[in-house]
């Protein structure tokens, strides 16, 4: 039988980088993973990151909806139509404002019976718990029913702090396991059980943010990342693009965390959309985004040397 891995987590958390360390994990392994990726806008621009190892008719985005509610019919019968594989795994990600508890009370119900009950897979953002204000319900029901409770931002931490989390983890999640991503022994994964954790039900709506996404043309400078995401209104918890810089021919990627943390790497590949800013939030509005792209091109020439004819 097939295992179903449901990885969840807040907004910024460490989720596709989970996701991307078991798919080439599996991989490595001889398994031949499906993935499932959810999120409010363009989904195709994490998916494009995960086919370095995989070939894209592997993965399947889902935008505009929210897999735990609205969105949770199209993803069981998408589920339902994966191909049967040698050593098959699906593996979905959930958007960072998703209902982890109806996600996990839902998804399993009226799968095929080829399938294993679906497990669930919480990243826990370590630096950043419980530090989330008005959203620190939603963070915490996102680990209520997790079989496996994954931390991440670790670095420069103290022992302390982890400590801490570790318990309050372990206060609303009695029965999960909780490990560092390098410790985990993905062989073991789909042999893990559903949660039997009581969980404490959720005013989801509230999490039903607006988001957003307008074309990115090609930035002067790097430094017009880090003005873009500087600009933007806090109150919009993720912030995510892919462009040109000058005159280089490769995509630079990048993402704001809700701390307001900023983090780039190269692009893989060439995003199918088109070069985009995107954002999840309160104050998402396309015309903000707009804005602020043309504020960092006017920054941008105050910094470019004045071209003299000698």
């Amino acid at each position: 039988m097939e295992a179903i891995i449901t990885i969840v987590g807040f907004l910024g958390a460490g989720k596709t980088t989970l996701l991307k360390h078991l798919t080439n994990s599996y991989i490595d392994k001889g398994w031949n993973p499906f993935i499932v990726l959810n999120d409010y806008e363009n989904a195709n621009l994490d998916a494009t990151q995960l086919t370095d190892k995989i070939d894209p008719k592997w993965i399947k985005p889902l935008t505009g909806s929210c897999i735990c509610c609205s969105g949770i019919n199209e993803l069981r019968n998408y589920v339902n139509r994966i191909p049967q594989r040698t050593n098959g795994i699906t593996l979905i990600e959930a958007n960072g404002t998703s209902d982890a508890c109806s996600l996990l009370e839902f998804l399993g119900v009226g799968l095929h019976d080829r399938f294993l009950p679906p497990i669930q897979v919480s990243v826990v953002d370590v630096k950043n718990w419980q530090k989330r204000g008005e959203h620190n319900e939603l963070e915490s029901n996102q680990i209520q029913v997790s079989s496996l409770i994954v931390l991440t931002h670790i670095k420069k931490i103290s022992e302390s702090r982890r400590l801490l989390v570790v318990k309050e983890l372990k206060e609303r999640n009695p029965f999960a396991k909780i490990l560092t991503m390098d410790a985990i022994d993905i062989t073991l994964l789909p042999e893990l059980l559903p949660s039997k954790n009581t969980a404490k039900k959720l005013e989801h709506q509230k999490a039903h943010w607006s988001s957003c996404s307008t074309d990115l043309p090609t930035l002067p400078d790097i430094n017009c990342i880090y003005n873009i995401c500087a600009m933007l209104p806090k109150s919009i918890l993720r912030v995510k693009g892919c462009t040109k810089i000058g005159q280089e021919k490769k995509y630079t990627y990048f993402e704001r965390n809700p701390d307001g943390e900023v983090f780039l790497r190269p692009f893989n590949g060439e995003p199918i959309t088109g070069a985009k800013l995107l954002t999840i939030g309160p104050g998402s509005d396309p015309s903000i985004l707009e804005k602020t792209i043309k504020e960092s091109f006017v920054t941008a020439n105050l910094r470019l040397p004045i071209k003299t004819n000698n």
